[in-house]
C-alpha cells in the first residue's frame, strides 16, 4: 500500500487492516459566513467528488444531510455496488502544503449494504492535492468551489 507511506501519527488506525483505497476527484465547496467574531470568512460547506478505481468511476463522496442542512463534519461515501458508509471526522493532520486540504481520519457511524464498504470502521483522507480556498469573501451566502483530489482508505477491524 504505497498510498499509505508517510501517514502522520495523528490519523493512523492501529490494530486495523486497510481494505480498499479509492482515489477521489472533485471539489470542496465553501460558503461565505460570519465567524464567531462576526467577520465574513470562507467556511467549508461540503465536498463533492467522484470515487475512482483506476480510470473507472465507482462511487461518490459528499456531505451528509441533517434535517435539510448540510453537516460538514459528517461525510458519506457510496459505492456503485450499493454499499455506503457515513462517518464523522475524529482527527486531522496538515496537508503536504498550504494549498492542500488536511489529511483526515473518520470514525464510521453507520454503514449499509454488503458490498465493498461492508465492515468498514474508519476512513482516512490522505494524499490531498488542492481544495484550500484563498482570498476574502465579501457577501454572506456566496459559494465557491475549489478543485481537489485525495485518496480515501477504508479500514476494517481484523
Amino acid at each position: 500500500m504505497s498510498a499509505l507511506a508517510g501517514t502522520p501519527d495523528e490519523i493512523r488506525v492501529p490494530g486495523e487492516i486497510p481494505g480498499t483505497v479509492l482515489h477521489a476527484e472533485g471539489a470542496q465547496i465553501y460558503e461565505c459566513r460570519p465567524d464567531t467574531a462576526h467577520q465574513l470568512v470562507w467556511q467549508a460547506r461540503e465536498p463533492t467528488a467522484t470515487l475512482m478505481d483506476g480510470d473507472k468511476s465507482v462511487g461518490r463522496h459528499y456531505a451528509a444531510l441533517h434535517w435539510e442542512a448540510v453537516d460538514a463534519g459528517t461525510l458519506m461515501w457510496e459505492h456503485k455496488d450499493g454499499s455506503s458508509v457515513k462517518a464523522k471526522i475524529v482527527a486531522k493532520a496538515a496537508g503536504r502544503n498550504a494549498d492542500d486540504l488536511p489529511w483526515l481520519k473518520f470514525g464510521v457511524i453507520t454503514q449499509s449494504g454488503d458490498g465493498l464498504f461492508y465492515g468498514v470502521s474508519h476512513v482516512q483522507r490522505i494524499n490531498t492535492l488542492g481544495g484550500v480556498i484563498r482570498g476574502a469573501c465579501q457577501q454572506a451566502g456566496a459559494f465557491r468551489s475549489v478543485p481537489y483530489s485525495a485518496d480515501y482508505v477504508f479500514w476494517r477491524v481484523e
